[in-house]
């Protein structure tokens, strides 16, 4: 028998194991969706024009495992201190720096963080939006949190982001413990099944939660940006929907734009089973080139783009583990492996977005726009903490410095 190949009882009973394990974590709700979407996910074709747009969605918590007030400060200090340093100086193909989207939990609210924050996001690193954990709640106590805790965003810290028609407040949501539209089985972590439309009357502009795999909340849509609406007495409503660019928004609902799952066949658990992407920068998942040929291979896009690849990673970046790979070496070593790959290829742009400026470029792939990445950044709303100049980046970055020391 060949030494790589497992005896037939140890295989079966492999096999035996992972069909357990899928039954446990409802794998087969999204796995046959997933292969019956095999032949249409495609990596780039050598020659064919890519634009990379990758958004890296963090649901910040700076409190994460009950942590003192002393810790959860050095958390955020880091964060400020060290980001334009390690950072400023990589640009992406549009000549802007790496960008943040911070997903900052209400429960977690403490004003001096969000300040400092706040200066971070006004130097050309990054912007906020909302994230929250709740058990148990209602539609209408879950509409006051969100109303409330966006008040104090724009008024106290000047965040979120513009209608820059209407004027109204928006803000970009994940919800804590996946369980968005009280999508767990066993009911917790939210409790409010018409949760679209309290986002949505709420001023929320596109939920980044999913995918969640391997937890039981992912939705057998995948690989998608798309249109969901609350479906009356029935939880997970955002489980199927309409896709951005394949027909007309339904009325009354919201985009959601998930990030990459697929399974990966070069990196095997056991050396049968393929490991699971789904597209988590965290400690012991550092991002890689190798790792950006699979986002990519997910084919998140709009149909009236099809040079754009939309590409939303997650991480819980207050994590220290994860601080040790988002803001050290491996981090930095990823953005030197996209410079390299666009000087090397022409047809590979790389362009840093905020969640914000995803859910733009997605709402102006679905207007046929077909102009430069650059110029929709800010289709439909624009940032509270304006656009700055890029060119003026390096002069501010001594800023954060004072913004992490208002926190002592």
């Amino acid at each position: 028998m060949h030494p790589l190949i497992p005896p037939l009882g140890v295989a079966a009973a492999g096999l035996g194991v992972a069909a357990w394990m899928m039954s446990q974590r409802s794998v087969e709700r999204w796995l046959i969706p997933y292969c019956l979407q095999t032949a249409k996910r495609r990596a780039p074709a050598r020659g064919q024009r890519v634009h990379l747009l990758l958004c890296l969605a963090d649901h910040y918590e700076p409190k994460l495992g009950k942590a003192p007030p002393e810790q959860a400060q050095r958390r955020v200090e880091r964060w400020v201190n060290e980001y334009p340093k390690l950072f400023g100086e990589f640009r992406d193909s549009d000549g802007r720096p790496p960008r943040h989207s911070f997903f900052y939990p209400e429960e977690e609210y403490e004003p001096e963080y969000l300040d400092a924050l706040a200066g971070l996001c006004q130097e050309g690193f990054g912007e906020v939006e909302i994230h929250l954990h709740h058990d148990h709640d209602t539609a209408e106590s879950l509409r006051e949190k969100l109303l409330s805790f966006k008040e104090r965003l724009v008024v106290r810290h000047g965040l979120l982001s513009r209608d820059r028609q209407t004027g109204e407040v928006a803000y970009g949501f994940i919800h804590g413990n996946w369980a968005l539209c009280n999508s767990r089985p066993d009911g917790r972590w939210c409790g409010v099944d018409n949760e679209l439309t309290v986002l949505r009357e709420t001023g929320c502009y596109a939920d980044f939660t999913m995918p969640s795999a391997p937890d039981p909340t992912q939705t057998s849509t995948l690989n998608s940006i798309y249109y969901a609406c609350d479906r009356p007495g029935k939880r997970k409503s955002h489980d199927q929907g309409v896709k951005v660019g394949r027909g007309a928004a339904p009325d009354d609902a919201l985009m959601l734009i998930q990030g990459p799952l697929l399974l990966n066949w070069s990196n095997r658990k056991w050396g049968i089973l393929p490991r699971l992407e789904n597209g988590c920068v965290q400690h012991s998942q550092p991002p890689s080139l190798e790792r950006l040929a699979l986002w990519l291979k997910a084919c998140v896009q709009v149909p009236t783009r099809p040079d754009w690849y939309f590409v939303k990673l997650h991480t819980h970046g207050a994590n220290e583990k994860n601080m040790d790979v988002l803001l050290g070496e491996p981090m930095r070593e990823f953005h030197r492996g996209l410079a390299r790959l666009a000087r090397e290829n022409s047809d590979f742009e790389y362009h840093y977005v905020t969640a914000r400026e995803m859910y733009n470029l997605a709402r102006a792939a679905e207007a046929n726009w077909s102009g430069e990445v650059e110029a929709a950044r800010d289709h439909v709303l624009v940032s509270a903490a304006g656009n700055l100049d890029r060119r003026n980046l390096s002069a501010k970055n001594n800023c954060s410095m004072s913004n992490a020391n208002a926190l002592r």
